[in-house]
């Protein structure tokens, strides 16, 4: 399997991005988004799926994090759906389950072409420090969107917002570690009947 490594940058008006991913990483990351919440999320993805991470974040802040989050997650898609390329010799679906004391959260994911977010997590309270756990969802779509998977995840219990975060995250990256990971029976094969994802 060829190297899994992409770079992408997005610009809008809004904000301007750089990401660099290497799928095949050791869960290396550094984050500059001026969001500390989202990097600290975001580093849970790269430890726990074993993907090396760059990513890079200018946005108007002074307005809110949502056009940063969002955004981040958007490239974040485009650069998966790129280091993947055709998709040949993965597993494409990976699941895991996550507790982190009192919570527990479940992520499925199939890298199938086809956009989906089914997104079931209720937080006890809208805001974790400064951040606004609304934008979790504003996060996942942009990168369902653009890395075109689906994408379900489940908060099965918990009373602590900052635990049901991590949970989500550390579940996520495992899921992309185990659907991303090739399949030596599958060497050269595309995983699915149709020919293409």
């Amino acid at each position: 399997m060829d190297q899994r490594i992409a770079e992408v940058e997005r610009n809008t008006l809004e904000t301007q991005i750089k990401i660099k991913v290497n799928l095949d990483g050791s869960g290396k990351a550094s984050f500059s988004t001026g969001v500390p919440f989202l990097e600290h999320m975001l580093d849970q993805i790269a430890r726990h799926g074993l993907i090396d991470m760059e990513i890079d974040a200018e946005g108007d802040l002074r307005i809110d994090a949502h056009h940063t989050v969002e955004d981040v997650g958007i490239t974040l898609g485009q650069a998966f759906a790129k280091a993947l390329g055709d998709k040949k010799g993965i597993y494409r679906y990976g699941h895991a389950y996550v507790p982190l004391d009192e919570a527990l959260s479940r992520v499925v994911i199939d890298f199938s072409g086809r956009p989906g977010l089914f997104y079931e997590v209720k937080f006890p309270k809208a805001m974790i420090g400064t951040f606004d756990v609304d934008l979790f969802r504003e996060f996942f779509q942009g990168f369902v969107n653009h890395a075109g998977v689906t994408l379900h995840i489940d908060n099965l219990k918990g009373a602590n917002a900052h635990h049901i975060a991590e949970t989500v995250f550390k579940a996520l990256g495992r899921a992309i570690r185990m659907a991303i990971a090739a399949d030596s029976r599958m060497a050269g094969m595309m995983p699915s009947t149709k020919g293409s994802l």
